[in-house]
This record gives C-alpha cells, sequence and structure tokens, in this order.
C-alpha cells in the first residue's frame, strides 16, 4: 500500500478493528504515532493534508491510583526499615528510610529522588523546603519538616562514615549505591522491593506499581485528609489538574466501597431483601383474591 492510499475512511477502518482487541492505552499510542508518520509525509510533500484529523482520537485513560493498600503499611514498611529487617549483603538502614520516605511524605518519582543533591535542600531551620527538578522539566519546592530534615543528616552522616576517603562534592546526587557511586534506576527499585520484602508487606504492593505506590499512597493521603486537587498538584508535580483531581475521586470510590461492606450493612441489607419479600407475596395474594 503507498502512501498516498492511506485516506481517512481506511484509516478509520483500520483503527476501528484495532481498538476491537486492544487497551485504549494501546489504541492512543497507535494513533500518536501514525498522526507524527502522517504529519511528517505532509511535511516532506507525499501527501497534501494529514488524514488523521478524521480520526477519533482515543480519550487517555483516567489514572486509577495505586497506593499501597492497608490503612498502617507505610508506617509499618518505615518502622521495619529503620529497625534494618532487610537482610542485605551490606545492611544500609539510612538509606533505606529516606528512599522510602521521600516516596511517602514527599511524593517523590524515582527519577526525582536520584536527581537530588545535598544543595536540593534550601531554607532556614523551621522553613527548609526540597527542591525537586520534576518530570518535564516542571521543579517543584517541597515543605520539609524536621522529621525529614533529620533523615537526610543521619544519612548523609552514614555516607561520611562509609566512605571516609571519599568527597561528595554538594552537586553531586545525593542517593548512593554500596560503592558510593550515584544509584541507578535498577538499584533504586530493587531497594524499595527489598523493604517490601524483608518487611513481610509485600503482599500489599499493587501489581507494576512498586517504588510508584510510595508516591500514589502520599497522594491518596492528601486527598483523603482533605488536600484540594490544586494542592496535590502543586506538591507531586502533575501537568495536569485533572490527574490530581483522579486522586480525590478514588478516594470518594473508596471510601463509598468502605462504607458499602460494612456487617451493619449487610444486616440492612437482608432486611431489605425480606421487604421486597413480603411486598411481593403481599400483592400475589391481591391478584389471587
Amino acid at each position: 500500500m503507498g502512501v498516498e492510499e492511506l485516506t481517512a475512511p481506511v484509516l478509520r477502518a483500520a483503527f476501528g478493528a484495532f481498538a476491537d482487541n486492544h487497551a485504549k492505552s494501546s489504541v492512543l499510542r497507535a494513533w500518536s504515532t501514525w498522526n507524527q508518520f502522517l504529519t511528517f509525509c505532509v511535511s516532506d510533500g507525499l501527501l497534501p493534508g494529514n488524514p488523521m484529523g478524521a480520526v477519533a482520537r482515543p480519550k487517555t485513560p483516567p489514572l486509577t491510583p495505586k497506593p499501597l493498600r492497608g490503612e498502617e503499611t507505610p508506617e509499618q514498611l518505615l518502622t521495619a526499615a529503620a529497625d534494618g529487617t532487610r537482610r542485605a549483603r551490606d545492611p544500609w538502614p539510612e538509606r533505606d528510610v529516606l528512599v522510602l520516605a521521600l516516596g511517602l511524605v514527599a511524593g517523590l518519582r524515582a527519577a526525582e529522588m536520584r536527581a537530588l543533591t545535598p544543595r536540593s535542600v534550601v531554607g532556614r531551620d523551621g522553613e527548609l523546603r526540597l527542591h525537586v527538578h520534576g518530570k518535564g522539566s516542571r521543579d517543584r519546592s517541597i515543605p520539609v519538616q524536621p522529621a525529614m530534615a533529620k533523615l537526610i543528616e543521619d544519612y548523609q552522616a552514614s555516607c561520611r562514615r562509609r566512605f571516609p576517603r571519599q568527597r561528595f562534592p554538594a552537586s553531586d546526587p545525593l542517593l548512593r549505591d554500596r560503592a558510593g557511586d550515584p544509584i541507578g534506576r535498577g538499584a533504586l527499585e530493587y531497594l524499595v522491593k527489598s523493604c517490601y520484602r524483608w518487611a513481610g508487606l509485600h503482599d500489599r504492593v499493587p501489581t507494576g506499581a512498586n517504588l510508584h505506590a510510595l508516591r500514589h499512597t502520599f497522594a491518596t493521603r492528601l486527598a483523603e485528609d482533605g488536600a484540594t486537587a490544586s494542592e496535590i498538584m502543586s506538591l507531586l508535580g502533575h501537568a495536569s489538574l485533572a490527574t490530581s483531581q483522579n486522586y480525590i475521586e478514588a478516594t470518594g470510590r473508596e471510601q463509598r466501597a468502605a462504607a458499602a461492606s460494612n456487617r451493619t450493612y449487610r444486616a440492612l441489607n437482608g432486611l431489605a431483601r425480606d421487604d421486597a419479600s413480603r411486598e411481593g407475596t403481599a400483592r400475589e395474594a391481591d391478584v389471587i383474591a
């Protein structure tokens, strides 16, 4: 098939067939890829116009938050890490706790954690903030409570003990691996996954979430505590207010589901069924009479 045969009817039919057995996210990626390709064809003079304008663009699937399951799970995870539960070849609880806290109480992504430097902590005592170089070059500043500042200090002190001959310039990455080098993405993911496992909490992590579950837990708890979508957007560095709103809506759904699971509701449901049964019997008796 030549490029000139890629007409709007042909593409609409092709995308209709593709959408029948593919996820919305896959259809959206395919649409974007074809749109870029055909835009290039237009700019290169191969087509007079981009026919993708006549092909309906799939809506972006709504974000489904994946926080850690269990009301006390975050606290249990931090406590286990601080106690040195993770039986690594070379235990480093100061680093483990800091990484978990950066996700759970600051909502950082993996790349944002790795981009932190000692200079990222700015401000005076009592007014400290964490400067984060976010996704899409969207920098943000997150308030740092004294407990988090202490974790960072303890971690830096542990680095000096572990690597007494090594210098750590203020412009270098904050988080290190066991050799003293900047920690890689794979090592960071493995660290968090190991913390779940050794704390006995791996079954409370949503499939495919791992480190990102920490960030989702932070956002979900903000929503549960009454934060607005604008506040969540500011703290997490979302590009869209709609993304932040998803956490509030998901929290509302979870609250409704939790209320519905109340044991007393089950008794009420039984009473409602009994009432409906009695009403049905009464109607049948009226008909017979």
